[in-house]
């Protein structure tokens, strides 16, 4: 009787162990259906061909939807800008569609990492640790990072700003540039760091700060929507090229943008979009 009951045992546990088998195969099966047409690293890195796009018709765009004028929303809702404008012409030339993802900026590597979206494309910069880290994009726009004050508020130099209150967007370009400056250390204390450059400008217009280190097409933009209200100062942090933020896998991806930027530029779409937002073809070439 002994016998009879540890054979049964041995072979219920061999069930067991089959059965348990079964369902880590099952389990890794999903996991790899659940990444789409892209393929993961074991560290949870996507990576995104030229044919994955083409096969799914459309390239998903991580943006922050409140950087004017490059993505952001108008009085309607709709999303406009001149980054949206020039995605579109060059989703058209990959024969893609765009699909605008919003996103929190201060998230977007990781947004991108983990195959949310395919590419980071609202006024990044492309700097020397973004190219590190990231398959960047041919550089497409110039910009400066400037300082804008209250009217009345003189600062005549970066070393004054020890004397002010300060605001910047959290993870933005013009904050890894300020990091950056040796003029940092001094400062660090007085700024503060926002979400988005809007909560920036409404506390600039409460009084609660003095100044904002601000990309200067977005500051620009903002001021003169709001009638000029804001002064720059007489220095400013550098210029700031605008680049397409890509997976560091993403190679083929990102020649194929830069293929077809060159072919917007080429045939005058960029110029177009470029007086459209600027007034005037600051486009890089």
């Amino acid at each position: 009787m002994k016998k009879i009951l540890s054979v049964a045992i041995a072979m219920l546990l061999a069930l067991s162990l089959v059965a348990c088998g079964g369902d880590s195969s099952s389990a890794a099966d999903s996991a790899s259906n659940a990444a789409g047409s892209g393929s993961s690293s074991a560290s949870g890195s996507y990576a995104t061909s030229l044919e994955d796009i083409k096969a799914k018709g459309q390239l998903v765009i991580g943006l922050d939807d409140t950087f004017a004028p490059m993505g952001f929303r108008d009085a309607d809702g709709n999303l406009v800008g001149f980054d949206i404008d020039l995605a579109t012409a060059v989703c058209a030339e990959l024969g893609v569609e765009p699909v605008f993802q919003p996103i929190k900026w201060s998230a977007k590597e990781m947004e991108l990492s983990t195959g949310k979206v395919d590419c980071l494309w609202n006024g990044l910069s492309s700097t020397p640790e973004r190219q590190e880290t990231l398959s960047m994009s041919d550089a497409y726009l110039n910009n400066k990072i400037i300082v804008m004050t209250n009217k009345g508020v003189e600062i005549a130099a970066k070393e004054d700003l020890a004397n002010y209150n300060i605001g910047v967007q959290a993870e933005s370009s013009a904050l890894e540039v300020v990091q950056a400056d040796d003029v940092y250390e001094s400062i660090k204390d007085k700024i503060t760091e926002y979400d988005t450059y809007d909560q920036v400008v409404m506390d600039m217009q409460a009084g609660r700060l003095d100044a904002m280190i601000v990309d200067e097409v977005l500051g620009q933009y903002k001021n003169t929507q709001l009638g000029d209200i804001f002064e720059v100062a007489p220095f400013d942090f550098g210029d700031d090229l605008y680049a397409i933020g890509f997976r560091k896998s993403d190679t083929e991806l990102t020649g194929a943008v830069n293929d077809a930027l060159a072919a917007c530029i080429e045939n005058g779409k960029t110029a177009e979009i470029s007086e459209k937002w600027f007034g005037e073809d600051i486009v890089l070439r």
